[in-house]
């Protein structure tokens, strides 16, 4: 009825403008103004993709526009500041400010409903002890490596040169070289944005194997030794999976290898790219762990680890003891959450695949606990590190240092907008189209970086100082709580199962599914036994 309608007005439109041009000529700037508006409509009457438009028509144009708008009314008019997905805006507004060197003090109370389920605190205490004016850093590789490395205790997540923009990692680095703390390289590869600045870095190594691969896609040793012993490059990390989309390879479509990025990936030009989903340097936990050992060896004695997203948790069991079985340890193994992160990746693989993060962590940490290990592998927590009290939570239930992603690219200039995967990032942070990243002033954004970092170490060091904990070791989980229900909380150690030293080894009390789980464990392979 409503197209019956509409071609009817049309028409009658048309026929009346035409005639009334023949007498007053200026009635065609009103043709002009109104003819483009009716073609649309005999457009969308035409087509037959969207039933709205061809329903009804120019109208149906409205219901497209306020979608494409939706985010921005929804952040800017609608949400609250306590909103919390993917990152609420009372977190983004203390990220700013750190970054901008601002007042970050808030009046008038908390915003949060302390009664609700969910909601999360540190115990302080009365004893008081000292106040550590300068960040105690981390010794990683400390036992097996010739290079150790002295690692902050917040550091830049793995975000890669193609996911983010030339300007962004220019940026990221130059910030990490001003605070003294560690950049990720993603699995994309070192890029020379890696390298102007002179940060440090921690070289991750995908299954694609960017940056030190054969023409076939294996594992090529020269090339990674080249690029490993770099003076900048402090850490290698051996990407099993990631947050965002655990157990999923990736695809790099033909149109986006440029010639810069396939000189930084060794890959062929114009030629789609594929990353499986599993590494062919190696089958087994063993076989993985004598993988770490070689590349310890050819970087030269640099710390190196691994980073996943916890799956089955019988294979972080099956690399503990193919840890035990050969002696072999990685260095550190970096835990990332299943709840996503900045990757993009399908719906189902952020909302359903993989482990959150919290649980993760304390489950790694009761791993390495539970037979032996944990003195020699250091925890990385990854997944919504944002303020001194998510370190204070990462480090409660097992973790000995955070790397954050969301946070970095908040403080870059990052406004949510959610458009890192259509290439049209408004700030060009995820973006590789040069109109939007040169808007982007790197020695801007570097600073800010930097004083991010800066202010949120600061801010955890006062929290431990608050909580009368000395060290980053001493932060144990019965200090932070969690509200259960309306009238009762629990401390993370009520909540969460700790193990005591030694007892998976030792054959000791321990709950029955760690007992059927750690003997179902086999270090020749990351299935069951059966």
């Amino acid at each position: 009825m409503v197209r019956r309608w509409f071609y009817g007005v049309s028409l009658g439109i048309i026929a009346i403008i035409i005639f009334a041009s023949a007498i007053w000529p200026p009635a065609l700037f009103a043709f002009l103004l109104i003819g483009p508006l009716v073609a649309i409509g005999l457009c969308d009457t035409l087509q037959t993709r969207s039933t709205i438009r061809r329903n009804f028509p120019l109208i149906g144009h409205l219901r497209y526009l306020f979608e494409a708008v939706r985010p921005e009314l929804q952040q800017y008019f609608i949400e609250l500041n306590t909103d919390a997905f993917p990152i609420e805006r009372e977190m983004r507004s203390v990220v700013y400010q750190r970054a901008k060197g601002e007042r970050e003090t808030q009046p008038f109370g908390t915003q949060r409903n302390v009664y609700d389920v969910g909601y999360e605190w540190a115990a302080h205490a009365l004893e008081d002890v000292e106040h550590l004016e300068n960040e105690p850093r981390l010794i990683v590789g400390e036992t097996d490596c010739a290079k150790p490395y002295s690692l902050s205790r917040l550091n830049i997540s793995a975000m890669s040169f193609g996911a983010l923009s030339p300007t962004a990692i220019r940026a990221l680095n130059g910030g990490a070289k001003k605070g003294e703390f560690a950049h990720n390289t993603g699995e994309g590869g070192i890029s020379p944005y890696h390298l102007e600045a002179g940060g440090d870095l921690v070289w991750q190594i995908g299954t694609g194997y960017f940056g030190c691969r054969t023409h076939e896609g294996l594992f090529n040793g020269d090339l990674f030794a080249d690029n490993a012993r770099r003076e900048s490059v402090r850490m290698i990390e051996i990407k099993l999976s990631q947050g965002a989309k655990p157990g999923h390879g990736g695809v790099l479509p033909g149109s986006k290898v440029t010639a810069e990025i396939a000189s930084i990936r060794h890959v062929p030009a114009g030629k789609t790219v594929v990353s499986p989903s599993r590494h062919s340097a190696f089958r087994t936990p063993i076989e993985m762990m004598e993988f770490i050992a070689r590349l310890r060896e050819l970087s030269g004695g640099k710390p190196v680890g691994v980073k996943l997203c916890v799956g089955r948790r019988i294979e972080l069991l099956a690399m503990c003891k193919a840890m035990l079985e050969t002696g072999i340890t990685p260095d550190f193994i970096t835990i990332d959450g299943g709840e996503g992160g900045t990757g993009a990746a399908p719906l189902e693989f952020s909302n359903s695949i993989g482990m959150p993060a919290r649980d993760a962590w304390a489950f790694a940490h009761n791993a390495l606990v539970g037979c032996g290990l944990r003195e020699r592998v250091r925890i990385i927590a990854s997944g919504k590190i944002l303020t001194g009290f998510h370190m204070v939570r990462a480090m409660a239930l097992g973790a000995d240092a955070c790397n954050s992603a969301r946070g970095m690219m908040l403080a870059l200039g990052c406004i949510q907008a959610l458009r890192c995967n259509n290439n049209t990032c408004p700030t060009g942070v995820a973006t590789q189209n040069p109109a939007l990243y040169k808007g982007l002033v790197v020695p801007d954004k570097a600073e800010r970086i930097a004083r991010f970092h800066k202010a949120t170490i600061a801010s955890f060091l006062e929290i431990m100082h608050a909580m009368g904990v000395p060290s980053p070791e001493q932060i144990t989980p019965d200090l932070v709580f969690r509200r259960v229900s309306d009238s009762k909380i629990r401390t993370f150690a009520e909540i969460f199962e700790f193990l005591e030293p030694h007892t998976l080894v030792d054959d000791g009390d321990h709950p029955d599914l760690w007992r059927r789980e750690w003997n179902a464990a086999r270090p020749d392979t990351f299935s069951a036994k059966k």
